[in-house]
């Protein structure tokens, strides 16, 4: 029987949006060229609003049985460890204020066991291409099975095929991406107890960010410059000087020369699509958009794409009828492009705070961290903003105070850090 709805790419955002789809009813089929998961350093810090999102799928508690650490506050620090900027989560409205630090494999996991009836998944399956009505609608793929290709018909596409998206290209949706002028490089550091705080470290080298997974491990990012792990790299003189860089990991020294060699080299991408949809088409997570991961908000927002699209297609009823799935893809573009416009803005800007090494971006991120620090006003937005929970663009107003250029009667000067221990 043909599906209702085909789902390329079977990552977190492919898996959210069967699972959401699926429960309206619809048979969905996923389609994954992968013959089995793949193992890779992203979508490890799920928000508030993600978490609230997991717990309505009823697949929360699943994912909190597998080890997965709560979190209830996310701060940046200097490289001694000295606090520059906090965010309480404790202070968020309505019921989630925590962070739930998770591996990313389990998260896939649980959308997977959770999936309707009505959904399958299937492994191995190489979509080439997008089939096309007399109108120009999609109106399907084409899957390589063997040595030849077949039709899969479906009212609905949804790809979810990451940031290289053929799919994307196949209906001629146009991408801007920007790369960073750095790298990262992505540590899964085991026997390693750290606090329960993701901790953002600004360095003379740049971001450091830290922070705890299931079963006593953490996640250690680096930045690095791009031809720092071109040929052969001394790993053990590297790590001698992250730890001079970076004192504040210092304790976790033997566990990271440990595990040097579960390593992971990332390039860092912007990424926007003009459009989030085409007749017959949805695109969603990095297919659509890709932001710094120092700002947390990647898988977030990819699941935030299934929830909003099966409620765009929930509300327009017969999901039989072409024209009415066009209707909610509409109104699913409507709804998301400002969100993500917003969460681009937001990653980037705190992106910049922490990654700047040198030069005006450098002094401008120290202003605006001490600034924000200062004022409670703008504490509680960036908290809702990067949350999820209580999104607020920062007005003109807001933007002055940030950059000092107004001053707040009732911000407070912070105290002097302490001097660093030699």
């Amino acid at each position: 029987m043909s599906p209702d709805v085909v789902v390329v790419g079977a990552g977190a955002g492919g898996l959210a949006s069967a699972r959401a789809l699926g429960a309206l009813g619809l048979r969905v089929r996923v389609l994954d060229r992968q013959r089995a998961p793949a193992s890779i350093a992203k979508g490890e810090i799920l928000q508030p609003e993600t978490v609230r999102i997991l717990d309505g799928w009823g697949v929360l508690d699943a994912l909190r049985a597998t080890g997965a650490r709560p979190v209830g506050r996310l701060a940046i620090r200097d490289a001694y460890g000295r606090p520059l900027l906090c965010l309480d989560y404790a202070g968020l409205p309505g019921a989630y204020r925590q962070i739930l630090c998770a591996d990313y494999g389990d998260l896939r996991g649980v959308l997977a066991d959770g999936l309707p009836a009505t959904v399958e998944v299937r492994w191995g399956s190489r979509v080439t291409g997008v089939v096309r009505g007399d109108d120009g609608r999609v109106t399907g793929v084409r899957v390589a099975d063997g040595g030849s290709e077949q039709e899969v018909r479906a009212s609905l596409v949804v790809a979810a095929d990451g940031m290289s998206s053929p799919l994307r290209r196949a209906v001629g949706v146009t991408v801007e991406r920007r790369e960073y002028p750095h790298g990262l490089v992505a540590f899964d550091v085991a026997d390693a107890e750290v606090a329960d705080e993701v901790s953002a470290y600004r360095t003379d080298r740049g971001l450091c960010l830290v922070y705890p997974l299931p079963g006593g491990r953490c996640r250690l990012y680096v930045q690095v410059t791009p031809d720092e792990f071109r040929g052969r790299v001394d790993l053990t003189a590297w790590c001698d000087r992250l730890l001079a860089d970076v004192p504040a990991v210092r304790p976790l020294g033997p566990a990271i020369r440990a595990s040097l060699h579960r390593r992971q080299l990332l390039a860092v991408y912007r990424l926007r699509t003009d459009r989030l949809t085409v007749p017959g088409l949805a695109l969603v997570g990095e297919a659509a958009h890709a932001v710094h991961p120092m700002a947390a908000q990647g898988v977030n927002s990819s699941l935030g794409d299934a929830e909003v699209l099966a409620a765009t297609l929930a509300a327009e009823g017969d999901t039989a009828e072409p024209a009415v799935v066009d209707r909610a893809l509409r109104a699913f573009e409507a709804a998301r492009r400002p969100r993500l416009d917003h969460v681009a803005t937001v990653s980037h800007n705190a992106s910049r705070m922490i990654t700047s090494v040198s030069g005006l971006p450098r002094l401008l991120g120290g202003r605006m961290m001490r600034s924000t620090a200062a004022n409670p006003r703008l504490l509680g937005l960036t908290a809702g903003n990067l949350s999820g929970t209580n999104v607020r663009p920062l007005s003109l107003v807001d933007r002055l105070y940030q950059f000092g250029l107004l001053t707040d009667r009732h911000a407070h000067v912070p105290s002097p850090p302490a001097p660093a221990e030699k």
